[in-house]
C-alpha cells in the first residue's frame, strides 16, 4: 500500500499550565517537526495534537493536506469496520502533554451527557462522544486521578475544621461524597482560605493515612491560590499518584482528574468535552451542580486506577508492550529498543498513528520504503501496512490503534 504510511505535521497548543521551552516534551517534540518554528524559551508548550480531531488537526508532510480529508477520498486506509463504526476517520485522539502546574479539576462528559450539552451549547461542546482517556508516563508524573477510599476520606473528615460538611449521624458513603464534593466545589473564596489555613495549622500526625495533604494544600494554594475550591477537593477526596515512565493510568468517562506535574502520552475518545470546577478563572468554571451529578466513583483507590500494560502479540520480536483500557476505540502499543534491537508489528487490519518519543532509527513499512525515524516524529499509518522498527542506538515508540 504505497500511501498506507504518511508522516504527519502536527501543531502544538500553549495554555498558561505548559510548560516552558525546551523544559516541555510537547514542545520539543514538536520542534523536530518539519518546518516548525525554534523554540522560544518564554513560551509554554502544552499540547501536541496528533490525528484529525477539527480544533488542532494534523496535516500530511508531503502534500499539506488535513488527514481527515485524505481519509475521506480514502476510506480503505481505515477499512470497512472502522467506516461502519465511525466513518473514514481516526476514532481517538493522541496528544503529547507537558505541564508544569495542575490541570483544571475535570471530568469528561459520558455519551449521554455529551448529546444533550452538545444540543444545548454546540459551541462549547464540540461533540456528542464520550471523552474516557489514558495517560502513560514520559516523564515522572503526578496527577489526582479519581477518590480516595471511603475509609480515608471518611478519616480526614474528623478533622475538626472538616467535620461541617458530613452529617454526624450519617454512614460515609459515595452519596454523602457526592455532596460532600459539590459542598466543597461551592464554598465562598474567603471560606476556601479559611479552611486551609486551619487544616494546615494542626499537627501532621493528627492526618493519619492522609500526612501528604497539608503539603499538597501548600503547593496547590501557591499555583492557583489559597481561595480556589479545587485545592480541597483534589488534597482531600481525590488519590495523589506519582507514576514514573511506562507507567499508566485510566480515566472513566465521569471521572474525576487534575493532572499535576509531568509529561505524557494521552489518548482518549475522539472528543474535546470537559466540566471544568477548580484550578482555572471562575469565570470559566462549569455548572458544579451538573459537575457533581454525572461524577461516577471509579476509580475509588490508586490501585483502581493504574492501567498495567503486558506483552503484546503484535510485537513478533517481543519488544512491544500494550495498555489495553477497558473501552473499545483504542490500545496503545509501546515500543522499547536498546541499541541494534528490533521489532516487527503484524498488520493490526485497524488505522494507527505512532509517534517517536526517543532515539532514532529506521522503519521498514513494508512496500520497499524505509523511513529515517527519530524524536517527534509522527505517522498515520493505514490498516495493512506491516512495520518494522531498527535501531543503532536505541529508540521509543508510542502506536494508538483502532479496536472494536
Amino acid at each position: 500500500m504505497a500511501n498506507g504510511v504518511l508522516q504527519l505535521v502536527c501543531e502544538c497548543k500553549h495554555d498558561p499550565w505548559g510548560k516552558q521551552g525546551e523544559s516541555s516534551v510537547a514542545g520539543s517534540l514538536w520542534s523536530h517537526m518539519p518546518d516548525a518554528s525554534k523554540l522560544d524559551a518564554s513560551e509554554t508548550y502544552s499540547e501536541m495534537w496528533m490525528g484529525t480531531y477539527p480544533s488542532v488537526p494534523s496535516r500530511i508532510r508531503s502534500t499539506g493536506k488535513l488527514l481527515s480529508e485524505h481519509l475521506k477520498e480514502n476510506p480503505d486506509l481505515v477499512g470497512q469496520s472502522v467506516c461502519d463504526r465511525y466513518g473514514p476517520d481516526i476514532p481517538f485522539l493522541p496528544k503529547v502533554l507537558s505541564f508544569a502546574k495542575a490541570l483544571p479539576l475535570q471530568i469528561h462528559p459520558d455519551k449521554g451527557l455529551a448529546e444533550r450539552l452538545h444540543a444545548k451549547n454546540p459551541e462549547k461542546f464540540g461533540d456528542t462522544n464520550h471523552k474516557p482517556e489514558i495517560a502513560i508516563a514520559l516523564s515522572r508524573f503526578e496527577s489526582f486521578v479519581g477518590f480516595k477510599t471511603l475509609d480515608d476520606i471518611a478519616e480526614l473528615m474528623r478533622l475538626k475544621p472538616l467535620q461541617q460538611f458530613v452529617p454526624a449521624h450519617k454512614s460515609f458513603d459515595d452519596g454523602v461524597l457526592r455532596k460532600l464534593c459539590e459542598t466543597l466545589l461551592s464554598l465562598p473564596p474567603d471560606t476556601v482560605s479559611e479552611i486551609i489555613t486551619k487544616l494546615q495549622d494542626i499537627p501532621l500526625s493528627d492526618f493519619g493515612n492522609n500526612e501528604l495533604v497539608p503539603s499538597l494544600l501548600d503547593r496547590l494554594s501557591k499555583q492557583y491560590t489559597k481561595f480556589d475550591n479545587g485545592n480541597l477537593v483534589a488534597a482531600l477526596l481525590m488519590n495523589y499518584m506519582v507514576l514514573e515512565p511506562g507507567e499508566a493510568v485510566c480515566v472513566p468517562a465521569d471521572s474525576i482528574h487534575a493532572y499535576l506535574s509531568g509529561d505524557i502520552i494521552e489518548c482518549m475518545a475522539r472528543s474535546d468535552n470537559v466540566l471544568n470546577t477548580g484550578f482555572c478563572p471562575r469565570a470559566d468554571r462549569d455548572d458544579i451542580e451538573l459537575f457533581s451529578q454525572a461524577l461516577t466513583f471509579q476509580p475509588h483507590s490508586p490501585q483502581d486506577s493504574l492501567l498495567q500494560s503486558k506483552k503484546s502479540p503484535i510485537g513478533l520480536k517481543g519488544k512491544s508492550n500494550e495498555y489495553s483500557p477497558p473501552f473499545s476505540e483504542f490500545n496503545v502499543l509501546g515500543v522499547t529498543l536498546s541499541p541494534k534491537e528490533a521489532e516487527k508489528h503484524r498488520v493490526l487490519g485497524s488505522p494507527s498513528i505512532l509517534i517517536a518519543s526517543q532515539g532514532s532509527g529506521k522503519m521498514d513499512v513494508g512496500d520497499g520504503t524505509v523511513h529515517d525515524i527519530g524524536e517527534g516524529n509522527v505517522y498515520f499509518v493505514a490498516k495493512d501496512a506491516e512495520l518494522e522498527f531498527s535501531t543503532k542506538m536505541g529508540l521509543t515508540v508510542y502506536r494508538a490503534y483502532a479496536t472494536f
